[in-house]
């Protein structure tokens, strides 16, 4: 048998010195800050929108809750949304004005949306009357979905009125996150 020596095991330390210390230490600051930027990055990129939230679909009621052709639209101010109901249909009006983006209201005396910062003016279905806005109201996608099957019975993803079906118990779903841009006045 051979015999076997026995090494003792050595515990050095590995001194650091203050330099190598301040580099290791500003390198690691460096990626935690990197790995936060990345974090808050993708939560940015990639945002949820949760029903009822402006970006995301909203539903107004059923049509036998909105207001007439003959009334004026409903405003919905924790969206920015005006829901009017023409005689072709039910249009969902993006509150903000074209012009400078300010926040327009339904004057009732002159039966018109009124912008009170430019003067610009527009009609119930949001089309450009006068005023310094370059081109009619922003609308939204609408849909008219069955309640009880959820079935999609009529759409506008254009911005045209959606005309209403006979089922009054059918709900009236805007989804913000799909604005239209208004056509060009003149």
């Amino acid at each position: 048998m051979a015999e076997e020596k026995a090494t003792p095991q050595t515990t050095e330390k590995i001194k650091v010195n203050r330099r190598e210390f301040l580099n290791i230490a500003f390198l690691a600051s460096i990626g935690l800050v990197s790995l936060e930027a990345a974090g808050l990055t993708v939560l940015f990129a990639f945002p949820t929108f949760e029903e009822g939230e402006f970006g995301g679909v909203i539903d107004v009621g059923p049509i036998s809750e909105l207001p007439a052709p003959d009334d004026p639209p409903r405003n919905e101010p924790k969206v920015k949304l005006w829901v009017s109901n023409t005689d072709q249909g039910v249009m969902g009006i993006f509150k903000v004005c074209t012009h400078l983006g300010c926040l327009y209201n339904w004057s009732e005396q002159e039966v018109r949306f009124l912008c009170p910062c430019h003067g610009s003016q527009f009609e119930k279905d949001g089309t450009y009357i006068t005023g310094p806005a370059g081109r009619s109201l922003d609308k939204f996608v609408v849909r008219i979905v069955d309640p009880n099957t959820g079935e999609v019975l009529a759409e506008s993803t254009d911005g045209s009125p959606v005309p209403l079906p006979d089922n009054p118990d059918a709900r009236v779903q805007v989804d913000t996150g799909k604005r239209i841009q208004g056509a060009p006045k003149g």
